[in-house]
């Protein structure tokens, strides 16, 4: 081997070690970005809900009236705000009395469930569990990461209705954006992806919508009869609360058990098994019936999207890792599945 063809091999062997670097200093680049752009992503996702739920409406309208986009969109919009602020008028006073104090009542109803809970031995090692971890403020970590906002609260909600209003106004111009990037030869396919995308939220969106008012009335009932104070915020909550999967319905139950306990435990336990059927009727009657054209989602999928989600994004990641998944999951199918298939039939 002759010096020059040496030289050669370990400039080659070089230039190997600096692009496989430049690659993964551009992958870790990339992920990176993605880290810090995917909780504005989940904001864009909230607002996209927005637009799909005024679009649902009125395509609903224009498909019974035959009228035009911009008559049913404005009677999506203005119907709704209406319909929102009669509810207010009717019972907004009354909700409002009920979550005030609702609050007020909260801590000492706290301490009185850590009273009934002392008098038991599983009860006192549930006090002392949770009071070692509030010392060693591991408990608080975990709040601050699963409840953490990208702009604070007002700013998520600012950005939520602000893509929201644009996507409800003009959201061909977006779609028309998107489907420019893509090659004149798939743009056909986007169409029909976007298409499937838009239909399955919609569906999806529907079907959670009358989900959480089912729940509502039923808690509401349920409530009503046991006798339980504050029935009626306390339903509110729940209703609003089951928009998150596995998590929502937990967190609903604990004031109401906590404002059932200040009666007495038997009560407590009522609502707990109150909470608990209308759960069971929500996913196992309800949702089922309402989405059975929709891809079904394993739940122990949903949970582990929100847990992963929730690292990156906080709250929002465990609201919306449902859709998310839905969104996955129809771009995996259209995209791969379903190309995968209908090569094997041609060949085959």
């Amino acid at each position: 081997m002759t010096e020059e063809t040496r030289h050669e091999k370990e400039y080659s062997f070089v230039q190997k070690v600096w692009i496989t670097g430049g690659i993964l200093a551009i992958i870790t680049v990339l992920l990176l970005l993605f880290k810090a752009t995917f909780s504005v992503l989940i904001l864009l996702l909230a607002g996209t809900l927005i637009a799909v739920f005024f679009r649902g409406i009125s395509e609903y309208i224009k498909k019974k009236t035959g009228w035009k986009s911009g008559i049913t969109m404005t009677i999506s919009v203005l119907g709704t705000i209406l319909i929102i602020a009669g509810i207010v008028w009717l019972i907004g006073s009354e909700i409002q009395s009920q979550l005030s104090q609702l609050s007020k009542s909260l801590p000492s109803t706290f301490q009185n469930a850590r009273s009934y809970l002392s008098d038991s031995w599983l009860g006192q090692e549930v006090s002392e569990r949770i009071s070692i971890q509030n010392r060693d403020g591991k408990m608080m970590n975990v709040f601050s990461t699963f409840f953490k906002t990208t702009f604070g609260l007002l700013g998520d909600l600012y950005v939520i209705l602000l893509v929201g209003a644009y996507l409800t106004a003009t959201p061909f111009l977006y779609t028309r954006g998107i489907k420019k990037l893509v090659p004149p030869s798939g743009r056909g396919k986007a169409d029909k992806v976007l298409s499937h995308l838009g239909h399955g939220l919609q569906q999806w969106l529907t079907g959670k919508i009358f989900a959480m008012f089912v729940v509502f009335v039923l808690t509401a009932i349920g409530l009503k009869i046991i006798g339980v104070p504050m029935w009626l915020a306390l339903s509110i909550i729940a209703g609003f609360l089951n928009f998150i999967p596995n998590f929502g319905p937990l967190i609903a139950m604990i004031p109401a058990v906590l404002v059932a306990l200040s009666q007495d435990p038997q009560t407590a336990l009522i609502v707990v098994a109150l909470y608990l059927v209308v759960q069971f009727l929500e996913s196992n009657l309800i949702t089922p019936k309402v989405q059975q054209h929709l891809i079904s989602i394993p739940p122990a999928l949903i949970i582990t999207a929100q847990l992963i989600v929730a690292i990156f994004t906080g709250i929002w990641g465990i609201i919306l890792a449902t859709p998310i998944m839905l969104i996955a999951i129809i771009l995996v199918e259209d995209l791969y599945v379903k190309p995968m298939e209908e090569k094997n039939q041609n060949s085959g």
